[in-house]
């Protein structure tokens, strides 16, 4: 019964609680959905077989066993260059019925004729025997049906976003529990504290520290239940609209779509409702059942006691524990720190840890503020007397700022420090691209020609890599347009029975020989004929053309020989028939290294707009509750001779106070974040560019600064009679907030 006599009364005050987890609620129900979908596509209809019953595809596929703790177990990577057709199974395919040939290569043929005779034609001919370890798939698979889709171009790039589209979706679920367990925990910590009277006259009337823990809970819960019911129905609305937007930008395949009618992401969804709602109420109600019969009779309106030792233990454990695992991953695995899901989760440990430290950074930060007059005064000492006010609104300003800094800083430092090392790696003046390009001689340049291709090598005999590379069509001419970072080794004597590699590889010493599979599947052993550095990545590995079989030209460097002239190198490789698009190096870096690509973009503003609405709500709620609990002070200021817009400026000035400390504290994870990816990037021999979005940080912290002086400001102006004395209704109102 008092649950809910409390819930009756104190709803105005659990109303930002309820918006932050609804809204946890149905960004979860959405992406479950989303999720759904992306696990049940089945794709979009075949294209360049669509007339064909059966298709006969070469393989692509590359099978290696490797171990998995006491036994085996065989894995599979795409290949760089999947098999055609030979032209034995193709005569004797074309004796069952007419074949399909098109401009897109010899790697699948459909076929008019019934499956079971093109089965039997396939087994005769040996093309299905099973796979071996070691070279791993069947000369050809038999396709039917939906799964003539995977012979289609555009196969492999649906397969890749629809991937993205799971780590897209999968990081913005984990950040939106995240942001909806710290705003949750922060609005109820301040409620308790605004109610410390309230609990006191319940421990005074006899209720036990359990009791009072129940009726905490019991909001919660309550809460919860509400809001998961309303998050649920929020999520059904918002679902086909997020698949637009996946669709419109880029991310998802356009035939994405939501598919029939599934559950669990609404199950998912209502059981992170109420699991945020009583984690985020737990250690408040823990501080409630603490509370004494004495505080009943409290009219200090300064807070003390604001860092018990349990939080004090829990933060400082969980910054070390960031800065240990910071440290670890720089003197361990710096290139990890480069991947998105480290600089995605790391930064949520830092900014706990801070928050939960923040009673402690409150009083010296706030005490750094210099204001003019008498308000500017009060302004400084009223942030540094209320340090549960000033800490609860600087918690979603810092987790907006923080995770504005660290998750679009980090993107964009790795991305620009992958442009900044493309255009170290070449001294070419133009770079011509296209599919299959012809090599031409032009008078005044060096033309170096290279294709795509790919190496696979099994490392500690547990683990199937691939690595990207270039196969090289001429090394002389190649060494002289590269600029490659050599650690050991030379370059030039890569030949058709070596291999160039970087610092990654788990084998990486100058004259050694390496196993590999080439890009079509076969096994090489190769002697290392240089390393280069690691890098963020992008540098792959090097062979000759010897070794990439099927790879066709897609790439010519291009360098200008001294004494040359560069615009007429330039019109005589558009005159020379290349067959592909010439631009200078500049404007091929530009198209081929972005600072961002529409799904970083997309992924960003889905996790940022999450964490801003969550701060915005909070900011809104807090400071409400708040300002309304603050009649007999403010009544106090009016007595003393204060006007009215001299209160409403210093409770302005408050707020902007707690945005302040907020921010600065925000800009301080970025930074530690920030700094360990410079220091990765430097271990990496790879250039560092640190890029902090600080219009992106000022405009978060501005947001939050408009929205938290305007709730303040009104509800300060919503108290009774601030023109008039009215003391004991003040006094009220105050008890009972």
């Amino acid at each position: 019964m008092l649950t809910v006599s409390s819930l009756r009364t104190r709803w105005a005050s659990l109303l930002g609680s309820f918006v932050a987890v609804a809204l946890g609620v149905g960004v979860t129900a959405a992406m479950g959905l989303c999720l759904a979908a992306a696990h049940d596509a089945g794709g979009r209809e075949p294209q360049r077989f669509a007339g064909s019953p059966v298709v006969v595809m070469g393989r692509d596929t590359l099978t290696v066993e490797v171990r998995r703790g006491p036994s085996t177990a065989h894995v599979s990577k795409k290949l760089a260059h999947p098999h055609p057709v030979d032209s034995e199974l193709l005569r004797r395919l074309r004796d069952l019925g007419p074949v399909r040939t098109d401009g897109a290569g010899r790697d699948a043929v459909g076929v008019d004729a019934p499956v079971a005779a093109v089965r039997e034609v396939v087994r005769e001919s040996g093309a299905g025997a099973e796979p071996s370890g070691e070279t791993g798939g069947d000369r050809v698979r038999v396709l039917t049906g939906e799964d003539r889709r995977l012979a289609d171009p555009a196969a492999a790039r649906d397969a890749e976003a629809l991937v993205g589209v799971d780590a897209l979706l999968g990081t913005a679920a984990g950040v939106t529990v995240f942001v909806s367990v710290f705003v949750t925990a922060s609005t109820f910590a301040f409620a308790v504290a605004l109610r410390r009277r309230e609990f006191g006259l319940l421990r005074l009337a006899g209720a036990t520290p359990g009791q009072v823990r129940r009726v905490l809970l019991g909001e919660a819960l309550a809460v919860g239940v509400a809001a998961s019911a309303a998050g649920c129905a929020l999520g059904a609305w918002g679902a086909p609209r997020l698949v637009r937007a996946l669709v419109e930008g880029e991310v998802a395949p356009p035939w994405f779509a939501l598919r029939g009618t599934t559950y669990w992401p609404y199950e998912v969804a209502c059981a992170v409702g109420l699991s945020v709602a009583v984690i985020g109420a737990w250690a408040a109600a823990r501080r409630a059942g603490r509370t004494s019969p004495a505080e009943a009779l409290r009219e200090a309106a300064v807070d003390t006691g604001v860092l018990p030792r349990s939080r004090r233990v829990l933060g400082l454990a969980l910054l070390a524990a960031g800065l240990g695992l910071l440290a670890w991953q720089l003197g361990t695995e710096p290139a990890e720190l480069l991947k998105r899901k480290t600089y995605t989760t790391r930064p949520m440990l830092l900014i706990t840890a801070v928050a939960a430290l923040a009673p402690l950074l409150v009083r010296p930060l706030a005490g750094l503020v210099r204001l003019p007059g008498a308000s500017g005064l009060l302004v400084r000492e009223n942030a540094r007397a209320s340090v549960r006010r000033t800490s609860a609104v600087a918690a979603p300003v810092l987790v907006t700022v923080a995770l504005a800094g660290c998750l679009l800083g980090s993107a964009l430092t790795v991305a620009e420090s992958g442009a900044s090392e493309a255009r170290d790696l070449t001294r070419a003046r133009f770079v011509v691209t296209g599919e299959a390009l012809r090599p031409v001689r032009v008078p005044g340049a060096t033309v170096s020609g290279s294709a795509s291709t790919a190496v696979f090598v099994r490392e500690e005999g547990t683990a199937l890599i691939r690595s990207e590379a270039r196969a090289v069509t001429d090394m002389a001419a190649f060494a002289s347009v590269a600029r490659l970072p050599v650690v050991a080794g030379d370059v030039r004597d890569l030949d058709d029975r070596s291999i160039v590699v970087n610092e990654e590889w788990e084998r990486h010493e100058v004259g050694s020989r390496v196993r590999v599979w080439l890009g079509d599947g076969r096994p090489a052993r190769l002697r290392i004929a240089a390393v280069l550095a690691r890098g963020t990545g992008n540098g792959g590995a090097y062979v000759t053309t010897a070794n990439a079989p099927g790879a066709a030209v897609d790439r010519l460097d291009v360098g200008v020989r001294k004494g040359a002239d560069p615009a007429a190198v330039k019109a005589r490789l558009r005159a020379s028939g290349t067959g592909g698009q010439v631009r200078t190096t500049e404007a091929w870096l530009a198209a081929t290294h972005p600072r961002s690509g529409p799904q970083t973009r997309l992924g960003l503003l889905v996790v940022l707009g999450i964490a801003l609405v969550h701060a915005v709500l909070s900011l809104a709620g807090t400071l409400l509750m708040a300002t309304s609990a603050r009649g007999t002070e403010l009544r106090s200021l009016r007595l003393a001779g204060a006007t009215r817009a001299q209160v409403l400026r210093v409770v302005a000035g408050e707020s902007v106070v707690g945005v302040a400390v907020g921010a600065v504290l925000g800009v301080a994870v970025t930074a530690v974040c920030l700094g360990g990816l410079a220091v990765a990037l430097g271990q990496l021999s790879a250039p560092v560019t640190a890029a902090v979005p600080w219009g992106l940080l000022g405009a978060c912290a501005g947001v939050c600064l408009v929205v938290a002086v305007g709730a303040s400001v009104a509800g300060a102006a919503r108290l009774s009679r601030l023109d008039g004395p009215s003391t004991g209704r003040a006094r009220g109102m105050s008890t009972s907030g």
